[in-house]
C-alpha cells in the first residue's frame, strides 16, 4: 500500500511538471513556429520579387527589338522611304500598348465564353494582393503587370513584321489602321487559343515563345496585306525580277544584332521563372540554345548563298540569323545545344529559297518577312515534334493550320475593306518620289536624297 501510495504521488507530481514544462515551452514553440512561417514569408516574397524582376528585364530587352526591327527595315528600304519605316515602327509600338491595354490583354487572359471564343472586357484588373500572393503558397509568382508588359511586347513584335513586307509603297494612315485591327484583336484570339487556355492548348499543340502565335501569324497577315497591296513600281518589269537594294546595310546588320540580343529576352522570359536551381538552369539552356540555332542559321545561310550565287550574301545571311531564332522559338528547351544549331542550320537552309521562290511568285517582300518569320515559323513547329518528347506532329500542323487561316483569312477582309475606304497604296507620283516626302514630308538623309 505505502508503496503505491508513493508511486501515485510520484506520478502525480511527474504529471504536474510536465505540464508546467509544456506551459513554459509553449510560447518558445509557437514563437518557433511563427518564425518558421515568417521565413517562408521572406522567401515566397523574395522569389516573388525575383521572378518578376526577371518578367520586366526579359520584357525590357523584348521591347528593345522594336529598335531592331526599325533599323533592319530602314537599312533595306531605299533611302527616300526611311522616314516612313521609321515613323511605322514606332507608332506602331505606341498602338499595340494602348490596343492591348484597352481589350487584347483581356481577350487573351480573361474570362472566355468557350475554348474557342475568348471573352471581352476592358482595361486591366489590380495586381496581385500580399496575402493573395502568401496564401498561394508560392504559384502566383509574379506580378499580373509584369506579365502585361511582357505580352504586350510580343504584339508589337508581330506587328512589326507586317511593316517591313508592305514597305515602300503603303499609305502610312492605312497601315496605322490595321495596326489597330491586328494588336487588338486578331494576334489576341488566336493567343488565346494556346497561351489563354483554348482550345490549342487543350489539343497538345506546342509552342514554348512564339514561332506560330507571334511570328508566323505576323507573317501571315503581311502575306495578305502584299497580295492586297500587290508590287513596288519596277520590281516585276519586263519578264524579269529587278533587285532593289537597300539603302544602308550597316544599318541593317545593326538591326540584326540588336534582334539578336532582344531574342535572349523573347525566349528566356517565356520560362516564366528562374528563382529556383531547376528554373535558373532552363533558363540557361534556353539562352545558350536561342544563340547557338542563331549562329548555326547564319553560317547554314551564308554558305548556301555563296554556292547558289558565287557571292557571300551579306542580307542573306542576316536572314539566315533570323531564321535561326525564329525556327529555335517554338521549343528552345529541350533541345540539346547541338540540336538547337541544327534546328537553326535548317531554318538557314530554308531561307535561302524561300525568299527566291517568293520573289518569283511576285509577292513582294523588301525585307523578306513572309519568308524569315511564316515559312521558318512553320518549319520551328514542325521541328517540336522531333525535339520535344511531348510534341505530335499531327497537333502541331493543326496548330500551323489555324494561326494561318484565321490571322490570314481575318486580316485580307480587313485590308479589302481599308482599301475600300481609306485606300491602301500611295499614287505612282508619290512613291516615285519616296514617301517620305508624301507621306511624313521629310528626308531622313537630305544632304544624299536632295540638291
Amino acid at each position: 500500500m505505502k508503496n503505491s501510495v508513493t508511486m501515485t504521488r510520484k506520478t502525480f507530481w511527474g504529471g504536474v511538471a510536465v505540464l508546467s514544462g509544456l506551459a513554459l515551452a509553449g510560447p518558445a514553440i509557437a514563437e518557433e513556429a511563427a518564425a518558421a512561417s515568417s521565413v517562408a514569408d521572406n522567401l515566397i516574397q523574395l522569389a516573388y520579387s525575383v521572378d518578376t524582376f526577371y518578367f520586366l528585364m526579359s520584357g525590357a530587352l523584348v521591347m528593345w527589338m522594336a529598335a531592331g526591327f526599325a533599323m533592319l527595315e530602314a537599312g533595306l528600304v531605299r533611302g527616300k522611304n526611311t522616314v516612313e519605316i521609321l515613323t511605322k515602327n514606332v507608332a506602331l509600338y505606341a498602338i499595340a500598348c494602348l490596343m492591348y491595354l484597352i481589350v487584347g490583354y483581356n481577350i487573351m487572359y480573361g474570362d472566355a465564353v468557350n475554348s474557342f471564343i475568348p471573352g471581352l472586357s476592358f482595361f486591366l484588373g489590380p495586381d496581385n494582393g500580399v496575402d493573395e500572393v502568401l496564401k498561394s503558397g508560392g504559384e502566383t509568382y509574379y506580378s499580373n503587370m509584369s506579365d502585361f508588359f511582357f505580352q504586350v511586347v510580343f504584339v508589337a513584335t508581330a506587328m512589326s513584321i507586317v511593316s517591313g513586307a508592305v514597305a515602300e509603297r503603303m499609305k502610312l494612315w492605312t497601315f496605322l489602321a490595321f495596326a489597330v485591327v491586328m494588336t487588338g484583336f486578331i494576334y489576341p484570339v488566336s493567343g488565346y487559343w494556346k497561351w489563354g487556355g483554348g482550345f490549342l492548348d487543350a489539343l497538345g499543340f506546342l509552342d514554348f515563345a512564339g514561332s506560330g502565335l507571334v511570328h508566323l501569324c505576323g507573317a501571315s497577315a503581311a502575306l495578305a496585306g502584299v497580295l492586297v497591296l500587290g508590287a513596288r513600281k519596277g520590281k516585276y518589269s519586263g519578264g524579269k525580277i529587278n533587285a532593289i537594294p537597300g539603302c544602308n546595310l550597316p544599318l541593317a546588320t545593326l538591326g540584326t544584332f540588336i534582334l539578336w540580343l532582344g531574342w535572349f529576352g523573347f525566349n528566356g522570359g517565356s520560362e516564366l521563372k528562374i528563382s529556383n536551381i531547376v528554373e535558373a538552369n532552363a533558363v540557361s539552356m534556353v539562352f545558350v540554345n536561342t544563340n547557338t540555332a542563331a549562329a548555326g542559321g547564319l553560317v547554314a545561310a551564308l554558305l548556301l548563298s555563296r554556292l547558289w550565287f558565287g557571292k557571300a550574301d551579306l542580307t542573306m545571311a542576316l536572314n539566315g540569323a533570323l531564321a535561326g531564332l525564329v525556327a529555335i522559338t517554338a521549343e528552345p528547351l529541350t533541345p540539346t545545344p547541338g540540336i538547337a544549331t541544327m534546328v537553326g542550320v535548317i531554318g538557314g537552309l530554308l531561307v535561302v529559297p524561300a525568299i527566291i521562290f517568293i520573289d518569283k511568285a511576285k509577292v513582294d517582300d523588301p525585307v523578306g518577312a513572309i519568308s524569315v518569320h511564316g515559312v521558318v515559323g512553320t518549319w520551328g513547329l514542325i521541328a517540336v515534334a522531333f525535339t520535344n518528347p511531348d510534341g505530335s506532329l499531327i497537333k502541331q500542323l493543326i496548330g500551323i493550320g489555324t494561326i494561318f487561316g484565321w490571322t490570314f483569312g481575318t486580316s485580307l477582309v480587313v485590308w479589302l475593306v481599308l482599301k475600300a475606304v481609306m485606300g491602301v497604296r500611295v499614287s505612282e507620283e508619290e512613291e516615285m518620289e519616296g514617301v517620305d516626302i508624301a507621306e511624313c514630308g521629310l528626308d531622313a538623309y537630305p544632304e544624299f536624297t536632295r540638291d
